[in-house]
């Protein structure tokens, strides 16, 4: 999606540069590096020939290093640090010295970018010499041998900082032998700000047919809303189109349902749960993970899903719909000493809504007397939420929403269990485990 484009007439000298347009777009759905106005990296641009080094800032270990600015590779992922350059965790990023050889007309300077959260957007200074003598430091680029050629910024308020970022500056740029990336944070709030830069290509004129990489798959998206428009979802199956038809018939009328029923099911003073929910499927999920929730967006692994849309698909969804109600993640901002969250709760309230509200009849988390006097109440799960709905059918009724609001808010200690059911946690498992008994 092009999220922004604007001219930078006056960015120029006119005896040098003639007028340069700057685009730059934002893309969540699809796949690979497919822009509608921008085109994919090239693998053969002046870029891949020139030489490149850091000259000043941390360059963060974990990286793919230097190379990955101009080796014609991109991530298949939105989390792969191998295959992207980056500046260290909690620094102010550095500069970035490209140095062309010759003097050489330019006629298109383009970054990409990629990361599901905010090390995808892109926050830089631009600035060009036809000078021989490479800079040392920032004070260099303030002389008279450098011209800023742009402020690079492709952050956008309205929407989240993950995907894949691309700026493009176009037109007669002019005639360089030197360019220089000055790299900033897209944020300080975490040390994380640090850009996950795939690939920069630097496009001489007269220069060769680009070629380019595989540009990926247009976005091939599901959108639906509750029929009061609070609530609206997005699904990308770009990566599984054979899902689209089982979304919009069978997966759609469960999420219409349930989303707004967890909702009224985990409340809080003053909570609101997120309102616009973005579902991804992707072939690159581990093994072993059906599916996973961060924030607002919940992702599926596709490849698990093809086994299990008549099985535990629509329940898998449920669970993680949960999760994005419950938002765990909002603790620290509500609570300047949040405490942890146990993962059995959180998990184990999620499967209470799926087993036991959900899809009662699957019986997915019953278990005998005699099995359940083998468990653990904290063994997480469909075994945790058999105990949850122990406690709630024996002491109290409530004690999920009671429980999730203390953890939302990072309040959660085992003592709640005593305040809300007057026994406590380990005299609720003792009384969950001898269930059955005479």
């Amino acid at each position: 999606m092009k999220i922004k484009a604007a001219l930078l007439p006056g960015l120029f000298s006119a005896v040098l540069y003639a007028e340069t347009s700057l685009t730059t777009e934002q893309q969540v759905f699809g796949s690979g590096f497919s822009f509608e106005n921008i085109p994919p990296p090239a693998t053969n641009d002046l870029g891949s020939r020139a030489r490149w080094q850091v000259i000043s800032g941390k360059v963060d270990r974990n990286g793919g290093g230097i190379a990955s600015m101009n080796d014609g590779k991109v991530p298949n992922g939105d989390d792969e640090p191998r295959t992207n350059f980056f500046f260290a965790a909690g620094s102010n990023g550095g500069l970035v010295h490209v140095n062309l050889g010759d003097a050489v007309d330019l006629k298109r300077i383009t970054s990409y970018s990629r990361h599901f959260k905010n090390r995808g957007p892109q926050v830089f200074d631009l600035y060009a010499s036809l000078s021989e003598k490479p800079p040392v430091g920032t004070g260099d680029l303030k002389t008279k041998e450098w011209v800023k050629l742009a402020s690079i910024d492709t952050r956008d308020a309205k929407r989240s900082m993950g995907g894949r970022h691309a700026a493009s500056l176009t037109g007669k740029i002019g005639r360089f032998r030197q360019l220089v990336f000055d790299i900033k944070p897209t944020e300080k709030k975490t040390p994380f700000g640090l850009t996950f830069f795939s690939e920069i290509d630097i496009v001489e004129v007269n220069g060769p047919d680009l070629k380019h990489v595989p540009s990926g798959n247009p976005p091939k998206v599901i959108r639906f809303a509750t029929p009061d428009k609070k609530y609206s979802f997005v699904v990308d199956a770009t990566e599984a189109p054979q899902y689209e038809n089982w979304v919009k018939t069978e997966l759609s009328p469960v999420i219409l349902e349930w989303y707004p029923k967890i909702v009224d099911l985990l409340p809080g003073d003053g909570y609101e749960a997120p309102t616009k929910v973005t579902l991804q499927f992707k072939n690159d999920v581990p093994n072993g993970v059906p599916a996973y929730a961060t924030g607002s967006s919940v992702t599926m692994n596709a490849p698990w899903f093809k086994n299990q849309l008549r099985k535990e698909a629509k329940g898998c969804v449920v669970h993680e719909l949960v999760h994005v109600v419950q938002n765990y993640w909002l603790a620290p901002r509500l609570n300047p000493n949040p405490k942890r969250t146990p993962g059995w709760v959180t998990e184990g309230l999620a499967d209470y809504i799926r087993w036991f509200l959900y899809e009662p009849e699957s019986k997915g988390a019953h278990y005998t007397p005699a099995q359940i006097r083998t468990m653990k109440h904290d063994a997480s799960y469909r075994i945790s939420a058999n105990f949850i709905d122990w406690v709630s059918r024996n002491h109290q009724k409530d004690i999920a929403r009671l429980i999730n609001e203390a953890a939302r808010t990072g309040r959660y200690e085992d003592d709640l269990w005593k305040k809300h059911t007057g026994s406590s946690i380990e005299e609720l498992a003792r009384g969950w485990k001898s269930q059955g008994l005479k």
